[in-house]
């Protein structure tokens, strides 16, 4: 009789959420969580064939370029991932991993490669700090990274479980709190 494979957990929250740090508390429990998007730019780095088909759809692969190429348009935006997010959901698939950590989780439709879904949520005014703080960028081009992703009210509706990293609620205490709910 075969055993039930184990549960897949997505996390996700928009850019700022402070799901990173959060994937950092699980792993210090031993979890460990797939990065998507370090993935991906493992994978652009290490495969020539999407590193070509990047460069034939946006003409550089600089960091500076690229990112002017995703906030120039949604359509600039849908190309890039059609190439990139195959590669990063086949990679995951075959990680052997459990957890994913995915700031368009939804938006990517990685969602459907996971069980259940725990978003990251903090007020945009905490979010819009930790990325003008943590990329050196302004506060309207904060807000276009923000504008990029669904809407944290949407996320929130769908998720099954929401952790909130405002600066105040205690996040080791939600972290227990899920790991104790998903495991019963």
């Amino acid at each position: 009789m075969n055993s039930p494979r184990p549960m897949k957990i997505g996390i996700t929250g928009g850019i700022g959420s402070g799901k990173s740090y959060v994937c950092r508390l699980l792993e210090q429990r031993g979890i460990e969580v797939y990065d998507c998007d370090a993935a991906a730019k493992r994978l652009i780095r290490s495969s020539s064939h999407l590193r070509h088909q990047l460069q034939e759809l946006i003409g550089s692969l600089q960091k500076a370029d690229i990112s002017r190429f995703l906030l120039a348009s949604e359509d600039n935006q849908r190309a890039v991932n059609a190439i990139v997010h195959p590669a990063v959901f086949e990679d995951f698939e075959q990680s052997g991993m459990h957890w994913m950590e995915s700031a368009i989780l939804y938006e990517s439709g990685a969602d459907k490669l996971v069980d259940r879904v725990v978003v990251v949520t903090a007020p945009e005014e905490v979010r819009i700090r930790r990325i003008m703080k943590r990329d050196g960028i302004t506060r309207e081009k904060a807000l276009q990274w923000i504008a990029r992703q669904w809407p944290q009210e949407l996320v929130r509706e769908r998720a099954d479980a929401e952790i909130v990293n405002d600066g105040k609620a205690d996040l080791e205490q939600q972290i227990e709190k899920l790991l104790n709910k998903l495991t019963t």
